[in-house]
Order: C-alpha cells, then structure tokens, then sequence
C-alpha cells in the first residue's frame, strides 16, 4: 500500500496543453505553402503576338489590360491580381487609377487569336472614356524574321 501511494505521489498532473505536435503541423503546413506558392499559376492565359521590339525600362508596374482568346477582360493595377472586369469596370477602374497616379503605362495584352476589331475597342475605351493619354500593346519578345 505504501509503495502505491508513493507512486501517486510521484506524478503530478500537468495543467498544461502540449502544444508542440501543433507547432510541427504548422511547420510543415508552412514549408508545404512556401514551396507549391510559386508554382501556382494565378495570370490569364494568353498567348501574346510576337515582334522584335526592345523591353521598355520603366519605374512603375503597369497597368495591364488583358483580353483573352473568348474576348474576355482582365485588369492588373500595379501588380495586384488579374481581375475579371466587364469594358465599364475597366473604364472606371483604369480611369479611376491613371487620374491618380498620371505617369503609369498602360498596357493592352490581347491573345494572338482575339479579333482585332475587340483589341481596337478596348484601346478606344482607354483613350475616350477612361482618358488614358497612351496606351500600348504588349507583344512577346522573339518574333520569326520574315
């Protein structure tokens, strides 16, 4: 009986949450989000006409305008995420921000399958309705020598 009660004596009860499992769960949770976020493909596929134009060198991100092959738009202002837009929700949302911030370049990606007559309208809507001053295209470097 007294060995007994010695060994109750012994072990303390503990009034505290073993936390560590949690902590390697996260950890691996962390290093798992660290190595697939780069593989992640967030943009709009397009698949740009090519030229042999220099790269332009500019301070601020642009503003991009992406049409892809269904004809639909997506914007990017200044490095955010590619949003789906209706042609009024770009003309507010880019006019809105190059009113703010006048120097930043503002790009048409259009996909090489897009009719040019949507690429048009959608440079037109820069221009008249969102009072873009320039608005450019965007090509993919290395175009065939013809």
């Amino acid at each position: 009986m007294t060995a007994m009660s010695s060994r109750r004596k012994k072990r303390k009860l503990k009034a505290e949450i073993n936390v560590v499992p949690y902590i390697d769960v996260m950890l691996v949770l962390l290093i798992i989000f660290m190595v697939t976020a780069p593989l992640l493909n967030l943009g709009v596929d397009i698949e740009l006409p090519q030229s042999n134009a220099r790269p332009l060198e500019q301070k601020k991100d642009p503003v991009v305008v992406s049409l892809d092959r269904d004809g639909n738009l997506w914007v990017v202002l200044q490095g955010g995420k590619n949003t789906p837009v209706t042609m009024d929700q770009m003309v507010q949302q880019v006019g809105a921000y190059a009113r703010n911030n006048k120097d930043v370049p503002v790009y048409v990606a259009a996909d090489n399958d897009v009719a040019y007559q949507k690429v048009y309208d959608v440079l037109t809507a820069l221009q008249t309705r969102a009072n873009v001053p320039r608005a450019g295209l965007m090509s993919q470097a290395g175009a065939p020598q013809r």
